[in-house]
């Protein structure tokens, strides 16, 4: 765990005020960009304590060019929440669950986990994908997102997220986990539905926020510098469990929702209630 933080000068449950035009937007599109969720201050003091916990929980990896696609797009740590005290601060942070409940609409939002995503320089791209793929989440409408918030700044070099926009109102897409398959499938199915594809420069502190049924992507690493990104996963208080119909999400059940059952309320000790209206 990590020595104790200093979070005198650091509030992260004070508010971030969105602007109407801003929830409409993410309802619309699936996705939105709000700059400046954490200020420059929060960031460099949160971004040691992220990095050192990446660091230290990523384990041995193969080289760059012996991975498979997804092995290349980024360096993946889940979970540092349960892991290290200050990381655990962020990722339960009130003003970060608060935007996800306004941005869908629902009084409170639950934790679902956590992900550090890291692309290194010269790492290769994410492919298309849907994230709810993986979640046993029995959802209507919008009641799953993810928070990514880059620790630097990130240019388009370096990976910057790639959008389908609306492409959330077409739900689920079939059982095609993220690889070169969801690549080839999704580019297609992007462009012959012409989705909008959104793509933009971010500053450190700047947040995107996409629904689980967004398609979105990542083209490689082609700068020097590593991509890093804290990414946070919330879904609406009160949403049941499913049947899990693939193995990811059977995984996922086990691991995110671990002693729960299908049909019983997503509610385990990994997934605390981050903001309520009602507190």
């Amino acid at each position: 765990m990590s020595s104790e933080l200093d979070t005198s000068a650091v509030d992260l449950d004070s508010v971030y005020t969105l602007e109407s035009s801003e929830i409409e937007a993410f309802q619309a599109n699936g996705h939105v960009l709000l700059h400046g969720v954490c200020n420059s201050g929060e960031v460099a003091t949160y971004r040691p304590f992220i990095n050192a916990a990446t660091e230290r929980f990523k384990g041995e990896l193969p080289p760059l060019e012996e991975r498979d696609t997804y092995g290349k797009a980024f360096l993946q740590i889940m979970n540092l929440w349960q892991r290290d005290d200050a990381v655990r601060k962020f990722v339960l942070a009130k003003r970060f669950g608060k935007i996800a409940a306004e941005l869908m609409g629902v009084p409170a939002v639950r934790l679902y986990h956590d992900q550090a995503l890291y692309k290194e320089p010269q790492g290769g791209h994410t492919p298309w994908h849907q994230d709810q793929y993986y979640w046993p989440l029995a959802t209507e409408g919008i009641q799953t997102l993810t928070m990514w918030m880059p620790l630097v700044d990130v240019s388009f070099d370096m990976g910057a997220l790639r959008f389908a926009s609306g492409s959330h109102t077409d739900g689920f897409m079939g059982h095609i986990k993220i690889s070169d398959e969801s690549e080839a499938t999704f580019e297609q199915y992007v462009a012959s539905q012409g989705f909008p594809i959104a793509c933009t420069e971010m500053k450190a502190g700047d947040a995107t926020f996409h629904s689980g049924w967004t398609l979105h992507a990542a083209p490689g690493n082609s700068s020097n510098s590593m991509r890093e990104v804290m990414t946070i996963i919330y879904f609406a208080d009160g949403i049941r469990i499913m049947e899990p119909d693939n193995p990811n999400r059977e995984d996922d059940l086990n691991t995110w929702l671990p002693g729960m059952m299908p049909g019983e309320l997503a509610a385990s000790v990994l997934n605390p209630v981050v903001y309520s209206d009602r507190d």
